[in-house]
């Protein structure tokens, strides 16, 4: 893990390239995206530094420490492979399919991603934020390493938020299981979803409770089973606590159990 160094940073950030974005971290874990190359201007606890990313795609995590070295977090910058580097529906093998070459209604957020977070056995188990982990989000599609996955940095920190009113409203979880994270568009076609799918996009996670580790959502209500009214418990809550965005409930069926939907959009969509 590279400790970030904030000597002569004054002269460092007036000599460094100008910033394409600035971005701000707060909690303990962070998540970074950028492209090869990338120069971003960073903020974190009481430091602020201008930092220009390695040309090779992979992982490289940033330990910020406060000035009175109390505190510290960490930023789990991941270099991206470009998107330009896929050769028809493949990225180095792994199939990834074929994005849609207009974006629905026009909107950035249905573009295709700049690039793709390489994930390999060395690095699947990283923290992608305080209670969720890289492998957690990959798309169930057959493939061996290196896989490929997009992530949404706005569904993380939605995800800690969701998992943060949970517990409070005492429902014990260590983090969500995710049933579905990241869909390769070959994949969701192969589901027969819609083109248009936030999962495709990285934005998008199918969720519920599982402390026991059964692979099934846990009995919230406390009935002695498990069906759609314990997904019906997390769409109450989650409801209560966030405006735009979808959220959805799911029933039982013979290929899964029941789970809540939930994922960053352009506006409040519910089901």
């Amino acid at each position: 893990m590279e400790l970030v160094s904030f000597v002569f940073a004054g002269l460092l950030a007036a000599m460094a390239p100008r910033p394409d974005r600035t971005l701000a971290f707060h909690g303990p874990v962070n998540t970074l995206m950028v492209l090869p190359g990338e120069t971003v201007a960073l903020a974190a606890m009481d430091r602020r530094w201008i930092w220009t990313a390695p040309a090779a795609p992979g992982l490289y995590p940033l330990q910020v420490v406060s000035s009175d070295q109390r505190d510290s977090l960490t930023i789990q910058a991941f270099v991206l492979v470009p998107y330009s580097q896929m050769r028809g529906e493949y990225l180095n093998g792994y199939r990834i399919g074929r994005y849609p070459v207009r974006p629905l209604r026009g909107l950035a957020i249905y573009r295709p991603p700049s690039g793709f977070v390489e994930v390999t056995r060395d690095n699947e188990d990283a923290f992608v934020s305080q209670h969720f982990r890289l492998k957690q989000f990959l798309c169930k599609q057959s493939g061996g390493y290196p896989k490929y996955v997009v992530l949404n940095e706005e569904l993380l920190q939605k995800l800690e938020h969701l998992l943060e009113l949970t517990n409070a409203a005492g429902y014990h979880a260590a983090t969500f299981y995710i049933m579905s994270g990241y869909r390769t568009p070959a994949y969701n076609r192969s589901l027969g979803n819609v083109m248009y799918s936030r999962h495709t996009f990285g934005s998008a996670a199918d969720i519920f409770i599982d402390e026991n580790h059964d692979g099934r959502m846990d009995d919230l209500n406390g009935d002695g089973r498990t069906d759609e009214r314990d997904a019906a418990v997390l769409y109450r809550l989650f409801d209560d606590a966030q405006g735009s965005g979808g959220l959805g409930k799911y029933h039982e069926t013979r290929s899964h159990g029941p789970f809540v939907h939930v994922d960053i959009r352009d506006r409040r969509a519910r089901w």
